[in-house]
């Protein structure tokens, strides 16, 4: 009896082995990805898998490494790094894929699919177009509420292009695309972006649309203009005539009540990061602290973040902050400020009243050792503008000696 039990139970477990189902992992190679928005639109960025637990995802110079990958029978979870939005996708046994760019906070899915291409775009056409320099762009200009002015900076060399759009309120990342014949297409997805540009180009002028996702899109004009210039953007955001002064007093993750009329603040030099971290411009901004404090250490400066999260829940909310500081390696305190529908930027200036606005996500306010605020630096140029982030790098650091060395 108790022999044939035991090969019952044998033939039982040969049995479930045998309807297990089979694991499908990433092959090693290049491929691209594709992005179905607005309009039917591909959106297209390389994805290098260099084994089946990482991969690479390129936008021009910008290399973003993805080492988050989880397998369910043929399905696998890509999580991009920092941002909430991950790629669920089937895995077909030639190595390409088929699922979606999923970011749950919003309600947004975005159908994704890969080639064995090692292409970002295919030229088609040559061309005798050249876009290399300065644009004074113009996005949805006959929309009072949605048009908003941008500096295309772009460099071509052929058909191939990379440059990025300023805004008064950052910019748009690395974007890397090609002129093909008259046509010019652009894109960056970095796991928060999902950006497409197109337009019909000359040497002069340029007449297209803006894709974000599948939820957005919006028609831009520009003319070269080498000497076009954005507003400062010091001079954009600023402290009411009847406040006299910039203060919070928000939570950690921790729950301690932090304000900035705490004695640890008093007497420093203290910077005031506004951001979130579904924000790619408050990202760069952040590594880029995180780096000067650690090349300076000796700085005596304080700098404290107030998050506004996208985030539903309070809880999810501080899971993303200690998700960003444990990626980064920020070491200063991060405070939610207020998480939901922070991007209507009216709701979330009430948990500031003391500013004119919430023009930008990141903001930061500089604030001398008598709480004076010194300055507030609205938006974020990054390492994808060139020249003005080396230029911002400089004036930053020679801002922030002058405030040190002050009494």
């Amino acid at each position: 009896m108790h022999k044939k039990f035991l090969h019952f139970i044998l033939f039982l477990s040969i049995c479930i082995s045998c309807n297990k189902p089979e694991i499908i992992k990433l092959k090693r190679g290049n491929y691209r990805a594709i992005l179905r928005v607005k309009d039917n639109q591909k959106l297209p960025f390389i994805i290098d898998i260099k084994n089946d637990t990482l991969l690479s995802i390129y936008n021009a110079e910008e290399e973003i490494i993805v080492d988050e990958i989880t397998y369910a029978n043929d399905s696998v979870l890509i999580k991009l790094p920092v941002y909430e939005g991950y790629i669920k996708a089937k895995v077909y046994n030639n190595g390409l894929l088929q699922g979606f760019f999923i970011k749950e906070s919003l309600d947004r899915t975005v159908p994704f699919y890969t080639e064995a291409v090692n292409k970002r775009f295919i030229k088609t056409n040559n061309t005798n177009i050249d876009i290399s320099g300065n644009w004074e762009t113009i996005f949805s200009e006959n929309s009072s509420e949605d048009k908003y002015i941008a500096k295309g900076i772009f460099k071509q060399t052929e058909n191939l292009v990379t440059g990025t759009f300023r805004t008064t309120t950052g910019d748009y990342r690395y974007l890397e695309g090609i002129v093909d014949g008259d046509s010019l297409k652009l894109s960056t997805f970095d796991g928060a972006h999902a950006f497409l540009f197109t337009a019909k180009v000359t040497n002069s002028t340029m007449n297209g649309f803006f894709y974000s996702g599948n939820h957005w899109k919006e028609p831009f004009t520009a003319k070269i203009n080498n000497d076009y210039e954005l507003p400062n953007e010091e001079e954009l955001t600023f402290i009411k005539p009847n406040y006299e002064s910039f203060n919070f007093s928000f939570s950690d993750e921790n729950g301690k009540i932090i304000s900035l009329s705490d004695k640890e603040y008093q007497n420093e030099v203290v910077l005031v990061q506004i951001m979130g971290t579904w924000c790619p411009n408050c990202l760069d901004e952040s590594k880029f602290y995180v780096n000067y404090l650690k090349n300076n250490p000796n700085k005596k400066i304080k700098i404290i973040a107030l998050a506004f999260e996208v985030a539903k829940t309070k809880d999810a909310a501080f899971k993303r902050i200690q998700r960003l500081k444990n990626r980064i390696g920020i070491n200063y305190p991060v405070l939610l400020a207020d998480f939901g529908n922070v991007a209507n930027k009216k709701m979330a200036q009430k948990k500031l009243p003391m500013l004119n606005h919430i023009l930008s996500y990141p903001t930061t306010i500089f604030i001398d050792k008598k709480g004076k605020v010194r300055k507030i630096h609205t938006g974020f140029n990054g390492p994808a503008t060139g020249k003005k982030y080396h230029d911002f790098k400089k004036d930053f650091e020679t801002f922030i000696n002058l405030l040190v060395s002050e009494k």
